[in-house]
């Protein structure tokens, strides 16, 4: 039958361009991962057709065996690499090959190091390894046909990698996908079998498919002169890595197959492999990463685990395997129990795929503890990674919540870093004699928690608190009521209670600034109505004047929080510091007429203090540079003012002149003795007084007298 080609021409998306400059110029040093990248993507079109065949109830090896072929010719100077896997359309190859992995392109652009190997290791985890085939070509043709379509619907794509493709419709006979590249110059080297076979054997041995290369005549395996044939010959074991015994796969055959079904260049930090026998028999072999994937905070896009039945590929799990807080973990779950055409909705309600997934969250929680316990510098590097998404699971997973909260990691008040490495354990093993709950403080970030009032008085009495900056621990807080018998508290909640730390002084100090303020709190609980619930004295302040705390006892108000807009709680409470000298003079002075002025201020800066947001800033920061005026002010007319009018006119200049002239004439006596010594006094002294009317007569004009 003729077929009509309907060739076009088409331009690659920008970032297409980015990409293909990126493998032509970039990554050369590492050319021969290509070889991995094009095999991996023909495995998985052979996964995806055997699940579309296996739902129709139709066999997949009903045209052939499933397998990939790799071949090379030294006169075109060209490699092959083909599949008989699911294919596609004309719209899928202008869709996933002209735009280059539209999910992840503009991801992968922005995860590069400028370190190539590095690089070149996320190719495959962006899903753009098909373009490493311009590592080493400078023409690409790619020939295929969707399985369903007839074989006058096959397509053609060709490229050099500058900007643009062509498209063309073609007959195709089979189907599945053929990609021819034509080398560059200098990429000779890979038209030789054993340098084909050798990357083959380094980068895809753990591939369960065949992988088959054409024989040679006159070259032995090693690639030297020898006997050989010009049949087909599998170069990979072929064989599931996790159906083989342990005591035959090595440290580095684990590590091979982790970057094979990851894409990640690191080794795991941890797997566990296992074979379960008894009432359902299944296999399962697990990996934690070392470092987290660009999609971790997209549940959506999970690529964890692996279904298999009886080694063949079904689905990725979606949630039935691997609840939501362990969806970091990379591996394959091998069932010999479920049918090969199991769907997702027979996932759900099967009793096989719970009594899995139960087993394999209890096995990965205690490879888990094992780390911890064992390996404590690898589990940190662990939950630096992953431990904002094991927190989940203290709400997700009633059953494994005690389990998973021996896991978490906290910094403290008592942290030397910011780093978390306190667990709940610790705490408790920590805590003071006589205290009788686990603290804790919420706030919006780990530096907010740091420094929050809310912390005074705990430092003061050496008492340990959880410092807790992460969205997640609202959850965390809220579903993990209490530790090894010991109950979670909030210290941003409630009335301040120490329990039996709290002497009895403080709290008689306590009930009577509670009595001497009573009169300052109903005034300002009326200023701030509206605002907050209540007004109160505390004991959990040393240094700052205010703070908020929530006034509900049984839910902590920084889950509801996040159902406000404000970040403050539904009853709010403001509390002072009786011994702060703010609040000392607003106590003292009745009557200040800003007294409105300073309440409001008081309860701003408790608002921000607590990470909440100001409802109105500007009114804010007027009160408060009014305040700051206003006390300039008073301060300079206290600086000016005179002690008295009589200093006034004492530290006048022309009066200490005066005074200065006049002191030798105006030296005190006694008085004189006689008539004669008071003739003798010089006029304007000052005398004690005539001792007789005569001697009263005797005395000069204008002398003083007393």
């Amino acid at each position: 039958m003729t077929v009509e080609t309907n060739q076009e021409s088409f331009s690659f998306q920008a970032e297409a361009v980015q990409i293909l400059d990126l493998m032509i110029h970039s990554l050369y040093s590492n050319k021969e991962i290509f070889l991995r990248e094009l095999i991996s993507n023909a495995s998985d079109a052979i996964d995806r057709l055997r699940l579309e065949l296996l739902s129709q109830s139709e066999l997949p090896e009903e045209e052939g065996p499933l397998q990939i072929r790799v071949a090379y010719d030294k006169d075109a100077r060209t490699i092959t690499v083909a599949d008989n896997g699911i294919g596609m359309s004309r719209q899928q190859v202008i869709e996933h090959i002209g735009t280059i992995a539209k999910s992840g392109t503009r991801e992968f652009l922005q995860s590069l190091t400028g370190d190539q190997r590095k690089d070149a290791t996320l190719i495959g985890q962006f899903g753009v390894g098909f373009y490493s085939a311009f590592i080493v070509a400078d023409q690409v043709v790619l020939t295929t046909r969707r399985a369903g379509l007839p074989a006058q619907e096959g397509v053609r794509w060709e490229s050099d990698g500058r900007g643009e493709y062509t498209l063309e419709t073609v007959e195709q006979p089979a189907r599945g996908t053929t990609i021819v590249l034509r080398l560059r110059e200098d990429e000779d080297d890979l038209l030789n079998g054993y340098r084909l076979r050798s990357i083959i054997g380094k980068y895809s041995d753990h591939i369960s498919l065949p992988i088959l290369m054409p024989g040679e005549r006159g070259e032995n395996a090693s690639g030297e002169p020898g006997e050989g044939s010009d049949e087909d010959l599998v170069v990979n074991r072929a064989s599931a890595l996790w159906a083989r015994p342990k005591s035959e796969i090595s440290e580095q055959d684990y590590n091979d197959f982790y970057r094979h079904i990851s894409s990640d260049f690191s080794d795991p930090l941890a797997y566990v492999h296992s074979k379960i026998e008894g009432n359902y028999e299944y296999t399962l072999l697990l990996f934690i990463p070392s470092r987290a994937p660009y999609d971790l905070w997209m549940p959506q896009l999970r690529q964890g685990v692996k279904l298999h039945v009886q080694r063949v590929f079904i689905m990725e799990d979606t949630g039935q395997l691997m609840p939501g807080y362990l969806r970091f973990t990379r591996g394959v779950i091998d069932s010999s129990d479920l049918p090969l055409n199991i769907s997702r909705e027979l996932l759900q309600g099967s009793r096989v795929v719970d009594n899995i997934r139960s087993s394999t969250v209890k096995r990965v929680l205690r490879l888990l503890r094992e780390m911890a316990e064992n390996e404590p510098e690898k589990y940190a590097t662990f939950w630096k990674e992953f431990g904002g998404v094991l927190k989940e699971g203290v709400a997700d997973d009633y059953a494994n919540r005690e389990d998973i909260a021996r896991l978490l990691r906290f910094t403290t008040t008592k942290s030397a870093t910011e780093e978390p490495g306190v667990s709940l354990h610790d705490y408790v093993a920590n805590m003071k004699e006589g205290q009788e709950k686990i603290y804790y403080l919420l706030a919006p970030t780990l530096a907010a928690a740091t420094s929050s009032p809310h912390l005074e008085a705990f430092r003061k009495k050496g008492i340990e608190v959880l410092l807790l900056g992460e969205p997640v621990d609202n959850w965390v807080v809220s579903s993990l009521q209490e530790f090894e018998g010991k109950r979670l508290q909030s210290v941003a909640q409630g009335v301040s209670d120490f329990g039996t730390l709290e002497d009895a002084a403080d709290q008689e100090a306590q009930e009577k600034a509670s009595t001497e303020y009573a009169a300052l709190l109903g005034r300002m609980k009326a200023i701030l109505a509206g605002k907050v619930w209540d007004v109160r004295v505390t004991s959990r302040l040393t240094t700052s004047p205010a703070c908020i705390v929530a006034n509900e006892p049984d839910i902590d108000f920084n889950l509801a929080r996040r159902m406000q807009g404000s970040g403050l709680p539904s009853q709010s409470v403001l509390e002072i510091n009786p011994r702060h000298p703010l609040v000392e003079r607003l106590n003292r002075d009745s009557g200040d007429p800003r007294l409105a002025e300073w309440s409001h201020v008081l309860y701003s800066q408790a608002v921000l203090t607590l990470g909440a947001r100001l409802d109105d800033p500007a009114a804010f920061v007027t009160r408060l540079n009014d305040l700051l005026v206003g006390l300039a002010e008073a301060d300079a007319q206290a600086a000016d003012a005179p002690e008295s009018p009589a200093e006034a006119v004492a530290d006048h200049p022309a009066a200490r002149a005066a005074e200065a002239e006049e002191q030798p004439a105006a030296q005190a006596t006694d008085g004189p003795e006689s008539p004669a010594e008071a003739e003798e006094q010089p006029t304007g002294q000052a005398t004690d007084g005539p001792e007789s009317p005569a001697e009263a007569e005797e005395q000069p004009t204008g002398q003083a007298t007393e």
